[in-house]
């Protein structure tokens, strides 16, 4: 079968109008049978397998094709191979008990080069500058000989194509894993065909490279009945970007973001020299990089968890902007002085009982935020916290029926404060022992709803269910966290809100 274009004219291709690029259709691709002719090629495909296995000659199948790993690479560092090689070039891998092969120690980790006039000559791994670590004599079963090592490693991350079983047994020193531990940790078990882990969360290169190797790997070890299963990963969720702006000299190159000066009206310059600005993904590279050390240092572990985790929807790119961080550091100042005096360092919290409307907030809340977390919109289960956090914050005390489900539904996100706000409100046991809140009375459930119109520059972009007594914060709040919201403000701040409470929340955002 053969394809034809508009440059296949039979009165003579179009020579000016250049070569055709796309599918075309199906030419000369007919018998006494069968006729493709006129097909795009994947019609022509289908019509092909169809009649092959009509007529018994075959039957479909999809294959898979793995990529050049380079899985042998010629540096110092990763795993040896565990081969050795005779005097006559036989490949000969080594025994169990010659396990594991260690790396010797270099004096110099380049590669040893050769005479580059002698044509048979050519660069060898930096092993091989190891000359008593690389020819030995060992006895392999037949007598002692001597053997020159496999001087390639693997790659420094081969290993980690089966970490996940290998934290089902870290501590055996036979074997990778125990058969037990992998049947109960990684085997199919009740309501599941098959094992592995449940979801695995990575950047979309993970996925291609890592993600693919390891179901690679795996389905060897079960093919040779190493493993119980053939897969390692059942659910597969990608998180997006951290995207910041990055600057770039004269000669186009990267020049550190926190040196920059300047703003978007005057220009922006590195040691007094313009640069130009371009918006991408936060990376070394770039130099634009805002390491979790200079987080933790200015705000603490959990506000910068919290922010992270609040920036947007975790499978879209989100943009960085560190200004911003204050907020997520005033939500658990807030949290903070609903159960403690600030000067007093006492507890503050009352054990009277909550009101109806502040019960049937936390039993939203709870219901809410657990479809959030269960469905990974981390961002807006943050943003119902706050709603929560905001109400307590406006009674005269408040109650501990409320304020302790609200620090055991925020504990995933910031496990540092919560722990200690446990501790405070009398536990003698870490709340990491304590299940996740459910709502006890469904009655509290029952409440009427008004449906709330969001909108951006007066354009309708999302829609929300919301209690007719909701507050004009707590309506702005919840607004901002849809997803539409969050990417037209693309990480800036709304020139202006108006709210319309409970109806309606119109965001201002620069054009």
């Amino acid at each position: 079968m053969r394809t034809i274009g508009p440059a296949d004219d039979p009165y003579g291709p179009d020579l000016e109008a250049g070569a055709y690029t796309g599918d075309g259709v199906a030419v000369d691709s007919a018998n006494d049978e069968i006729d493709l002719n006129g097909l795009a090629k994947d019609e022509a495909k289908a019509a092909m397998i169809e009649w092959l296995v009509a007529k018994g000659l075959g039957h479909a199948t999809v294959t898979y094709r793995l990529r050049d790993w380079l899985f042998s690479r010629q540096r110092y560092w990763g795993e040896p191979f565990p081969i050795v090689w005779d005097e006559d070039g036989v490949a000969h891998a080594l025994p169990e008990e010659m396990l594991p092969v260690e790396l010797p120690e270099v004096s110099d980790y380049s590669p040893r080069t050769f005479d580059a006039d002698d044509a048979e000559s050519s660069p060898e791994a930096p092993l091989g500058r190891a000359e008593e670590w690389v020819n030995v004599t060992l006895d392999l079963g037949d007598g002692p000989k001597r053997y020159r090592r496999e001087t390639n490693t693997m790659p420094q991350w081969a290993g980690s194509c089966w970490y996940e079983m290998r934290y089902t047994d870290p501590t055996n020193s036979d074997r990778f894993a125990d058969a037990e531990n992998l049947n109960y940790w990684m085997g199919p078990r009740e309501g599941k065909a098959s094992g592995g882990t449940d979801m695995y969360v990575g950047g979309v290169e993970h996925a291609v490279l890592h993600l693919l190797y390891a179901r690679f790997w795996q389905k060897v070890l079960f093919d040779l009945g190493h493993v119980p299963d053939s897969e390692p990963y059942h659910t597969l969720f990608n998180q997006g970007y951290v995207q910041a702006y990055a600057y770039t000299d004269s000669r186009g190159q990267y020049v550190p973001a926190d040196e920059v000066e300047g703003d978007e009206t005057s220009g922006f310059t590195y040691k007094g020299e313009p640069v130009g600005r371009e918006y991408g993904k936060m990376g070394k590279s770039l130099k634009n990089i805002v390491t979790p050390d200079e987080m933790y240092d200015a705000y603490g572990a959990d506000v910068f968890r919290v922010y992270e985790m609040s920036m947007g929807p975790l499978d879209l790119s989100r943009p960085w902007e560190t200004r911003a961080v204050v907020g997520s550091q005033r939500f658990l100042q807030r949290l903070w002085r609903n159960a403690v005096d600030e000067e007093t360092g006492e507890l503050t919290v009352t054990d009277e009982p909550s009101d109806e409307a502040t019960r049937r907030l936390v039993a939203r809340t709870i219901a809410e935020v657990t479809d959030e977390y269960e469905n990974l919109r981390i961002n807006t289960a943050i943003s119902k916290l706050i709603v929560l956090n905001n109400h307590l914050t406006s009674l005269d005390t408040v109650p501990r029926d409320a304020i302790e489900p609200l620090v055991l539904m925020l504990a995933p996100v910031a496990p540092h404060v919560c722990e200690e706000l446990w501790s405070r409100l009398g536990h003698e046991n870490s709340l990491a022992r304590e299940p996740f809140p459910v709502v006890e009375d469904a009655s509290l459930l029952v409440e009427d709803t008004v449906t709330a119109i969001v909108q951006v520059n007066g354009k309708v972009k999302a829609r929300i269910e919301v209690a007719p007594s909701i507050s004009e914060e707590d309506l702005i709040a919840a607004a901002l966290a849809e997803a539409p919201i969050v990417k037209a403000l693309g990480g800036a701040q709304p020139l202006k809100v108006i709210a319309r409470v409970p109806k309606l929340v119109n965001v201002v955002v620069k054009k």
